[in-house]
């Protein structure tokens, strides 16, 4: 059953900018709209190199060093860990309880050439050229300046490294049957998260972000995640449904006056009406670029 995160009932929170243009804004904050509720670690946790990170395993040697920004629960990490076995994975998050899990799920594989630690992309407490590898997936997309995030992450690379990211494009989504609801979820989900100073549709913004970063030998290439078996429908429908009114998703949307509890509520039906169509799909449009340094 979907329960509703009732703490943000009263909760007024202040209104950023509407839109987003890809120009550099220094000290702009980053909010991370999702939380680490169950339902998004439950997202989270089925990522993988093969279907996150395929664009990157071709450069890939064993005794490369690599730095996974935003790591999560690791699964990307340690899948990359596994692909460089006399090298080393640093993972970073600023979250503590995604570093538990990371730490949990590589221990339990046994991996010993992968670390965690607490870190931010817009100020990475590594020396310069420190890392064959810096990957980010998923990432730009909720930053205030992401340029000057890729440039962070072009110091700690070294000379002759790859900078490697990936994120996806809410505008591109698209799904069968157009239920309305859905459109209504990705208007909202656009509004909370420009409002929280990110861009939602980075996917298309990246090349541009990357050229303005002063990034080299940019190769840019697209993937999709697509949803269209019943295990798969079942799988993504639940965890929207309960992130649409259970994570901190829900809580900037009503408490910063984007929608009510009704129209989160409505949210939540559509995506569980969605998953029950026997002939649904889903895909995600992900953007990506491996820029050599």
């Amino acid at each position: 059953m979907v329960r509703l995160h009732r703490e943000t009932e009263g909760i007024s929170l202040p209104r950023g900018p509407e839109s987003r243009d890809g120009l550099e804004r220094p000290g702009e904050p980053a909010v991370y709209i999702h939380g680490h509720h169950e339902s998004v670690l439950r997202s989270h946790r089925r990522r993988t190199v093969a279907d996150s990170a395929a664009y990157l395993v071709p450069v890939l040697e064993p005794y490369m060093k690599i730095l996974d920004i935003g790591c999560g629960p690791g699964t990307i990490t340690a899948g990359l860990a596994g692909l460089v076995p006399q090298g080393q994975v640093t993972g970073i998050d600023p979250a503590a309880g995604a570093l538990e899990a990371a730490r949990a799920f590589t221990r339990e594989r046994g991996l010993d050439n992968v670390c965690f630690s607490a870190g931010n992309v817009q100020a990475l407490e590594f020396a310069d050229g420190s890392f064959d590898v810096v990957h980010a997936h998923q990432v730009l997309q909720y930053l205030g300046d992401p340029v000057s995030a890729l440039r962070e992450m072009r110091r700690v690379c070294k000379p002759g490294g790859f900078i490697a990211v990936r994120d996806a494009d809410y505008a591109a989504m698209s799904w069968y049957p157009q239920v309305p609801g859905l459109e209504e979820w990705r208007s909202l989900y656009q509004r909370v998260a420009r409002s929280g100073g990110g861009e939602p549709d980075a996917g298309r913004r990246l090349l541009s972000w990357a050229q303005r970063a002063g990034l080299p030998d940019i190769t840019a290439t697209a993937s999709a995640w697509c949803y269209a078996t019943a295990e798969d429908r079942a799988w993504w429908s639940g965890l929207w449904a309960d992130r649409a009114v259970a994570t901190e998703f829900a809580t900037l949307a009503a408490g910063g006056g984007h929608t009510d509890w009704a129209g989160l509520k409505r949210v939540s039906a559509a995506w569980q009406e969605w998953g029950q169509h026997e002939d649904a799909w889903f895909t995600i449009l992900n953007s990506e670029l491996l820029c050599r340094v």
